[in-house]
């Protein structure tokens, strides 16, 4: 897989890129990292990516001309995600269908906006981590490579472990975990853990799972129950 990043800080992404799971799986072989200085895209002198918005208003607004050069000179395969607070919310069903992709695409904003026409005419995707505001996507376009990278085939040593996330099948969140020690400051792991009996063990990880779904996600509890997953209790 081929992952492009168009930034104006490059160097950001130096170390995580090299880090973990996504180093080891650019080293494995399964994806090639290409990141992209947006002021590279420029031809003044002064390498301008922004300028004043139309309407007046306070901040500035990256120019078009830029992301459309840059993303013609990759000529990329798959899609080209912009990174935004105004897309909608990145899921794991997202991370999943770029993961089967050739190539994705991932256009960091910054300042106060980057022109409708980019969101409009170039990108496939509009995509948010959450309601809140970055100082720009390079922490989005981080966290989106990481969601896709691990879910490669051979990214993870052990694909048990990636089966047991939170969100990998249905809507539920994962159970909490515990190791060594069984006993810490007076705080036990639960008995049931340390039984062998795999079946209780099972039947307990899923009342888990269940309920703390159903206290801290209830948006999730009630796209489960739409599904037929759970029932009230």
């Amino acid at each position: 897989m081929q992952i492009n990043i168009v930034s104006i800080f490059p160097d950001f992404f130096r170390g995580p890129l090299a880090t973990s799971i996504p180093g080891r799986a650019r080293e494995a072989g399964l994806v090639e990292y290409r990141v992209v200085d947006l002021r590279d895209h420029t031809h003044d002198r002064h390498r301008t990516v922004d300028d004043l918005p139309y309407g007046g208003g306070a901040g500035m607004v990256m120019k078009p001309e830029p992301f459309f050069e840059a993303v013609e000179a990759l000529d990329p395969e798959g899609p080209v995600v912009l990174l935004s607070p105004r897309g909608r919310v990145f899921t794991h069903d997202d991370a999943v269908r770029f993961s089967v992709e050739p190539g994705l695409t991932l256009l960091c904003g910054h300042y106060k906006d980057v022109d409708q026409r980019v969101a409009q005419e170039l990108a496939t995707d509009e995509i948010s981590l959450g309601d809140f505001v970055l100082s720009g996507g390079e922490v989005a376009a981080l966290a989106v490579t990481d969601a896709v990278v691990r879910l490669l085939p051979g990214a993870l040593g052990d694909h048990d472990s990636a089966a047991s996330d939170s969100f990998y099948e249905g809507p539920l969140l994962s159970p909490p975990s515990w190791t060594r020690p069984a006993e810490y400051r007076g705080m036990d792991v639960p008995e049931v853990l340390r039984s062998g009996d795999h079946a209780r063990i099972q039947t307990f990880r899923e009342e888990l799972a269940r309920k703390l779904t159903r206290e801290r996600r209830p948006d999730l509890w009630a796209r489960a129950r739409t599904l037929g997953l759970v029932e009230d209790e």
